[in-house]
């Protein structure tokens, strides 16, 4: 049985489809309103089975987890839930992957007794996610002299995305205006870059330089030279309507922020409604002074970022369902197969287009 959380929310309804299609075992769908869990099971393309369950509730969660091979959790927002569906997934037996977590929810899970022999793997979507993956492909047995990542595009937010949004401050998310240079973040070093035309975004952007902590172990792992790392928006809204917010807000915690969530949304919204809704990742290389041959650009375009978060959440389940994620707990960026993953990317009808070249 695979256990998914989160099933009727905009991740969670693709990573269900893509889990039936892909023929991995009968489904256990999981939320709040029943109606449209028993909707979702009705229509998937593999047997499943609808549950109510509340992630706040640890009898109705260790419920939900007894008798799964896996729980997927498509459900947060991250802030809230860390590692507590992670440990009742592990105390029912189960593996576990998560659309979200990043560094916080892997250091608490890890930061006490868990068992040895399963597989928990965190941040399995685009941002973190593939964003730190697909970016390998092109590091493969040579070292970069530079490796630039560009992600973002018109995507309208949610309260709860938003409200993670905010909370990506810190040390264990990232650096603004810093880059990766000779093994080490080099704090305030970038600027943005406004109405500047990028290969794959179909109007002028403007990126932001943030390093997140994906690309710092991103250039660690590859041997990158150079690393620079940047948020796009089509707008300055988005930024502008972020910094407002940390600016006014009484301190960095999510109760602080998350009355601020609509500001976010709104900017998203006027977004989308000028430039209509698309989602674009590009990575860019400079080979290093050896000058090994290699592709130099992984492009990557789909209209929703939440569906494609679906997508990788599917592929990672897959992964190790079929035991190619070895036992521990990781970040997916880490442990997928960048190759594996690309090709079934470049076969879903949700993804635009997806060339490395």
């Amino acid at each position: 049985m695979i256990g998914l959380l989160g099933a009727t929310g905009a991740v969670g309804r693709t990573a269900a489809q893509r889990i039936a299609a892909y023929d991995l075992g009968p489904l256990r769908v999981g939320g709040r309103n029943l109606t449209s869990a028993t909707a979702l099971a009705a229509s998937l393309a593999a047997p499943a089975q609808a549950i109510r369950v509340d992630l706040n509730d640890p009898a109705e969660l260790a419920a939900f987890c007894e008798g799964c091979r896996i729980v997927v959790n498509c459900a947060g927002p991250t802030y809230q839930v860390l590692d507590t569906v992670a440990r009742a997934a592990f105390a029912a037996g189960a593996d576990y992957v998560d659309i979200g977590g990043e560094l916080a929810a892997k250091d608490a899970l890890t930061s006490g007794d868990v068992a040895g022999d399963q597989t928990a793997v965190f941040s399995a979507g685009v941002m973190p996610g593939l964003s730190g993956l697909l970016p390998r492909l092109l590091a493969k047995e040579r070292p970069l002299r530079r490796l630039d990542v560009y992600v973002g595009g018109a995507a309208v937010f949610t309260p709860l995305s938003a409200v993670d949004a905010l909370l990506t401050r810190g040390p264990k998310f990232g650096v603004p205006m810093a880059a990766w240079r000779d093994g080490r973040v080099v704090p305030n070093t970038l600027t943005p870059l406004h109405q500047v035309r990028l290969p794959g975004f179909p109007v002028p952007v403007h990126a932001w330089p943030y390093l997140t902590t994906e690309a710092q172990t991103l250039a660690a792992d590859t041997g990158a030279h150079e690393v620079r790392s940047y948020n796009v928006f089509v707008s300055n809204r988005l930024p502008e309507a972020l910094a407002a917010v940390w600016a006014d807000a009484d301190d960095t915690g999510p109760a602080a922020l998350a009355p601020h969530a609509d500001t976010v949304v709104r900017a998203s919204l006027q977004d989308n409604a000028d430039f209509g809704a698309f989602y674009v990742m590009l990575f860019t290389a400079r080979p290093g002074p050896d000058g090994l041959p290699g592709p130099t650009r992984v492009l990557i375009t789909a209209v929703d970022s939440y569906a494609l978060s679906g997508v990788v959440m599917a592929l990672a389940t897959r992964a190790v369902l079929s035991g190619s994620v070895p036992p521990g707990v990781h970040l997916a960026a880490e442990v997928l197969d960048p190759d594996a993953t690309a090709a079934a990317l470049r076969d879903d009808p949700l993804v635009d287009d997806l060339t490395v070249v």
